[in-house]
């Protein structure tokens, strides 16, 4: 049982450590700070291996996701503010968040500690103050459970065709209901939260003549970051780090510049220089447009069209 427990402690541990590094900011943080209001759901672009298997899984950029709870003092309720106050000992002006991470478990962390970090609000379209602090209360009494990385395993293999795999090897996401286990993932907890109010994330429509139209909630276990990006029924809200609505022009942009690509980024990226080869090559001013020719043999073709159709 020991040895168990440290293999578990290593592969957690492995699994948690960060393979990719930090690059320039894809969002102001700042204005996410300002913006962000209790009960909206925070998505993340994690950078560690548990993250990139995640990614890969669901085809998106978003591993994890967490919920906004806001301050202290933004908890209504007072027994619910004190069990927050006992779970996170920060100051009590410190913006918080509830997630459920691996190696962690469901805890409470500041916002802060995500600084730097490629982040977009989802926010839940028309929710009431009520329902709001209801989904929150549901977060925060998930405080301590484990996070389940079977789960993970088990909806990676659910995107596999069933014939593929052995009958034993199947799926166990469905082997208790929602809610029952002691362990879940970040994106199962938020999702039992808003299921709670029976607020809407990907559900099922399903419409006939005799009862009309009828929703069904989507299992919170097969819910994923990426499913409240998704949603109709959140509205997103993105910052990023260099904002043209703050300039007048999005051309005013700093594309110019003496940087250096090099490595990876030189691949993925396009240098000012090659920028301005591209517009030299490619120009729209009519004189150097490589296709001029084309478009003057087009508009004779058209004229000669244009003839043959008048007589």
């Amino acid at each position: 049982m020991k040895l168990f427990k440290m293999v578990a402690a290593y592969l957690t541990d492995w699994l948690s450590r960060d393979v990719q590094e930090r690059h320039s900011p894809l969002c102001d943080f700042e204005r996410i700070r300002h913006e962000v209001k209790p009960c909206d759901v925070l998505l993340v672009e994690g950078r560690s291996r548990v993250s990139q298997v995640i990614k890969q899984t669901t085809q998106s950029p978003w591993s994890h996701a967490m919920l906004y709870i806001g301050r202290l003092h933004d908890i209504e309720d007072d027994r619910v503010r004190q069990v927050v106050r006992e779970s996170y000992g920060g100051s009590p002006d410190e913006q918080l968040v509830i997630e459920s991470e691996l190696g962690v478990g469901t805890a409470i962390l500041p916002l802060s500690s995500y600084d730097g970090e490629h982040l977009r609000i989802c926010r839940p379209k028309g929710i009431n103050y009520g329902d709001s602090q209801k989904v929150i209360h549901y977060a925060i009494s998930r405080l301590g459970m484990d996070y389940n990385v079977r789960q993970i395993l088990d909806l990676a293999r659910f995107f596999f065709p069933y014939s593929f795999l052995p009958r034993r090897l199947g799926s166990s996401l469905f082997q208790h209901s929602p809610g029952q286990e002691t362990k879940t993932v970040c994106s199962t907890m938020i999702a039992e939260a808003f299921s709670f109010i029976h607020f809407p994330i990907l559900p099922l429509v399903k419409q006939n003549d005799e009862s009309g139209v009828q929703l069904f909630q989507r299992n919170p276990k097969l819910c994923t970051p990426s499913d409240f990006d998704y949603s109709p029924y959140f509205q997103i809200i993105k910052y990023p780090f260099l904002d043209y609505s703050h300039h007048s022009d999005y051309r005013l942009l700093p594309w110019h510049g003496r940087g250096v690509l090099e490595g990876k980024e030189a691949d993925l990226y396009m240098s000012s220089q090659q920028i301005q080869q591209l517009q030299t090559e490619s120009s729209v001013d009519g004189e150097s447009l490589r296709d001029s020719s084309f478009l003057a043999t087009g508009k004779k073709d058209s004229d000669e069209s244009s003839s043959i159709s008048t007589h």
